[in-house]
C-alpha cells in the first residue's frame, strides 16, 4: 500500500475538513508541512512537497485541495521526484475575484499533462472556480474529471463529514495504480 500525502489549501484544513478526518482515520496519510499555511510561497510549498515525497518508500498518492491542486501542477513540472497519482479536489481559478491575493505566486499553473494518473473533482457551485474552469484544468493536466453537484468549495463548511464519495474516488484511483 502506498503512502498518501495530504496537501491542504491556504489556511490548512481544520478539524471539520474531510482531509483532517481522513488523516485521523488512516495512518498512511501524512500532511505536508510548508512554512506558512496563511502566507503561501510557491517555492516553499514545492520544497515541502518534494521533501514529503522523498520520504515515501514508493511513489505516494497526493490528495490535494484547493490551492494545493495548483501546487501539484507546478511541482510536477519542476521536481525530479514523482507521485504515483493525485486526487485534485476543487482547483481554484487564479483569475477569479475570490482567489486570495496572498496566493498570487501560484497563478499560471502549467497546462501540461501530469506525469501520473490524476482525478479532478469539482462542485457546480464552487465560489473559487466554475465547472468550466475545473474541466479545462482537468483536460490540460490529462486528468479524469468528476462533478459532484452543489458542494461549495468541497471543504469543512460543505457538510461532507468524512466524505465517503471522496474516499471511494481515492480508493478507485489507487486500485488502478496496482
Amino acid at each position: 500500500m502506498r503512502d498518501i500525502i495530504t496537501l491542504p489549501g491556504i489556511g490548512g484544513s481544520g478539524e471539520t475538513h474531510w482531509q483532517s478526518r481522513w488523516e485521523a482515520a488512516d495512518a498512511r496519510m501524512q500532511r505536508f508541512s510548508p512554512s506558512s499555511w496563511d502566507r503561501p510561497e510557491l517555492d516553499n510549498w514545492i520544497a515541502a512537497l518534494d521533501h514529503a515525497v522523498a520520504q515515501s518508500k514508493a511513489e505516494p498518492l497526493l490528495v490535494a485541495h484547493s490551492l494545493s491542486c495548483l501546487l501539484v501542477a507546478h511541482w510536477a513540472a519542476r521536481s525530479r521526484h514523482r507521485a504515483g497519482g493525485a486526487l485534485l479536489v476543487a482547483p481554484p481559478n487564479p483569475t477569479s475575484p475570490a482567489f486570495p491575493c496572498e496566493a498570487a505566486g501560484f497563478a499560471n499553473p502549467p497546462d501540461t499533462a501530469l506525469p501520473f494518473p490524476s482525478l479532478v473533482i469539482a462542485s457546480s457551485d464552487d465560489p473559487f472556480a466554475s465547472l468550466d474552469y475545473a474541466r479545462t484544468r482537468a483536460n490540460g493536466w490529462g486528468s479524469e474529471f468528476m462533478e459532484i453537484g452543489t458542494r461549495g468549495h468541497i471543504n469543512g463548511t460543505s457538510g461532507l463529514g468524512d466524505w465517503p464519495q471522496g474516499r471511494a474516488a481515492l480508493a478507485a484511483l489507487e486500485a488502478r495504480l496496482r
